[in-house]
């Protein structure tokens, strides 16, 4: 970079000078690299718009008479979960690295089209060059992939991307509702875990960490204080009373307490934890007396504290829920074992109830997380056997439950998830799993053979236009050809790939578990067969049938792939020490905040 353009008059000079080394001062191994021919900053939105409204705190129309506060002992030593690494030979830190860099320059390539394209808007469409607002216009990639930029080394981008969030204007959006989970996780995750990794040097993280914290708080202000999760911000900007919803997804009321816990002991203000906490404990207090004892439906009732709905799954709508228990007790430095207990009374009904072993051809040992209603009386005939993308996330969740809570024996378990979504990628012609497929059951979780005559009775039972003809192989074949089923697969409910990172992350976690190269390996396969696919001229696309090797790209790219699958992807052949997972917890969207060391 140089300290002084043409075109600059010399105050001007000057201060770009000062701001160059103002944040010039990045970990040890941060690269810089070049922007072409991007100017440092451009304000490419309006940062005013006096048309809209803008939100202004208002006295709390249900205010808290005493906040519940952090814990405040001493923390207490947990179980390490990461591996102890050997010394590796210098060809394999060669693959190694090599590999990184691949990854690396998809990255910035993804970020490049960004930055041209969309910058300060949530995201780029890839095909096209446009842009898209899906979380309030708050340029959520941008957001998003702060700590990525920091992890990968980038500074020049990094430092660019520390002056452009100083324009984001929080008090006032386009949308007319806010969705609290999405903007706690993606945005205030995204300050604080770039706040974290450089230890606190920009207090300007810090602070619009407060900023977006403080308004979603907001959201809160309901009669008993469960936050109304699709939140109409402009009443409350109004001074007008705002309920909870009665349908209300359970992973936005259960997934808000990394953040908020981490805003308290960052600023010594108890109003965050105090939100969160008592949501824990009315999840606590009604854990046990749901329809699934242990778990808590896909739905629930905010406004009655009741949970109606009969559905029980750990996939989408519920699954982060599940994965902040192990999480906050890290978090929180075990000073307390209420979530212990809750990861306890989830994980028994998890294993008994959800878990099972899919029927594979060539025989792997591989379990996934089904669903169940409740009206049910419970069987494995009664268990659908669902596979979401999205709950690839419970082996890394299991794995790290399995150390922290000091349940060896779930660590097979653990890895049988884990190589159960890399069973899904593998059987796919492009070597990509689909974001839901359904799958043949076995009978038990310990012996399974392969029966071809089940598979087709499976394929026929699912299929919609089943002619129930007697000739049962003919039947099961023809949609077999139509649907491009491998085996074990008995259909294929959406085809897509989203760009997801939930596979990758147990992956990972399991690497950094295990040290086993197996892993690095697939991931490897994982990244080659998502990276040929989904590139772009300006990023990466979603792709629409993952049974096709020539499938048509779709036009977005969530925020999460920037901030989460190529994070994980690359951190997976890093050095074990670059986010330490016995010095880090990760958020739902792979934001790294610091533990409390005991």
């Amino acid at each position: 970079m140089l300290c002084v353009r043409k075109s600059y008059a010399i105050p001007t000079a000057i201060l770009i000078c000062l701001t160059y080394l103002l944040f010039s001062s990045l970990p040890p191994g941060a690269e810089r690299s070049s922007l072409d021919d991007l100017t440092l900053y451009s304000d490419t939105k309006e940062t005013t718009d006096d048309n809209r409204p803008h939100f202004v705190k208002h006295t709390e129309k249900h205010p808290v008479s005493k906040y519940i506060p952090l814990p405040n002992g001493a923390p207490s030593p947990i179980p390490r979960i990461q591996n102890e690494f050997p010394p590796e030979s210098w060809w394999t830190r060669r693959t190694r690295v090599k590999r990184q860099q691949t990854v690396k320059e998809a990255f910035k390539h993804a970020w490049k089209g960004y930055r041209k394209y969309a910058w300060m808007h949530d995201e780029l469409s890839p095909l096209s060059g446009g842009n898209r607002e899906t979380f309030a216009g708050w340029a959520a990639t941008l957001v998003d992939s702060l700590d990525s930029l920091i992890i990968m080394g980038l500074t020049e981008e990094f430092e660019e991307a520390l002056k452009a969030i100083e324009h984001i204007d929080f008090s006032t959006t386009h949308a007319t509702q806010i969705n609290i989970f999405e903007t706690t996780i993606r945005y205030l995750g995204g300050f604080l875990g770039a706040y974290d990794l450089t230890n606190g040097t920009y207090p300007v993280l810090l602070k619009k960490a407060t900023e977006i914290a403080d308004m979603v708080y907001a959201s809160f202000d309901t009669e008993n204080r469960m936050p109304q999760s699709r939140w109409d911000w402009t009443r409350s900007a109004e001074g007008l009373n705002i309920n909870p919803s009665k349908n209300t997804i359970m992973a936005e009321l259960g997934s808000l307490n990394l953040e908020f816990t981490r805003m308290s002991q960052l600023t010594g203000d108890n109003k965050y934890f105090d939100a969160v906490q008592r949501i824990t404990e009315f999840l606590e207090d009604s854990q046990k007396k749901t329809r699934m004892p242990g778990l808590w439906p896909l739905m629930v009732n905010a406004e009655d504290m009741t949970f109606p709905d009969p559905r029980f799954s750990i996939g989408g709508m519920a699954d982060s829920t599940y994965e902040y228990l192990p999480k906050e007790h890290m978090l929180l430095g075990a000073q307390t074992k209420q979530y212990r207990n809750m990861y306890d009374a989830a994980m028994d009904p998890i294993k008994k109830r959800l878990l099972f072993r899919a029927m594979t051809k060539d025989k792997k040992d591989v379990y996934f997380a089904g669903n169940m209603r409740a009206q049910f009386t419970y069987s494995r005939e009664t268990l659908e056997p669902q596979v979401e993308h999205l709950k690839c996330f419970l082996g890394g969740t299991v794995g790290i439950g399995a150390k922290v809570f000091d349940r060896p024996d779930e660590l097979s378990i653990a890895r049988k998830l884990t190589d159960g979504c890399i069973w899904a990628y593998d059987i796919m012609p492009t070597g990509i799993m689909p974001e839901v497929l359904y799958v043949s059951p076995c009978k038990e979780l310990d012996e399974c053979e392969w029966d071809e005559e089940k598979w087709y009775k499976d394929i026929v039972g699912r299929s919609a236009k089943s002619t129930q003809s007697d000739d049962l192989k003919a039947e099961a074949m023809e949609v077999i050809k139509k649907r491009g089923l491998p085996p074990g697969v008995t259909q294929i409910s959406d085809a897509q790939y989203k760009l997801r990172p939930e596979a990758i992350e147990s992956v990972f976690i399991m690497y950094r578990i295990t040290g086993d190269k197996e892993l690095q390996d697939a991931a490897w396969r994982m990244f080659r067969s998502i990276e040929k696919i989904t590139r772009t001229d300006y990023a990466h696309a979603a792709i629409d049938d993952v049974r096709n090797p020539k499938s048509p790209q779709l036009d977005y790219m969530e925020s999460f792939w920037l901030a989460e699958t190529l994070k994980y992807f690359y951190l997976i052949f890093s050095e074990p020490d670059l986010v330490n997972l016995d010095e880090y917890v990760l958020n739902t969207e792979a934001h790294p905040f610091k533990r409390p060391t005991a």
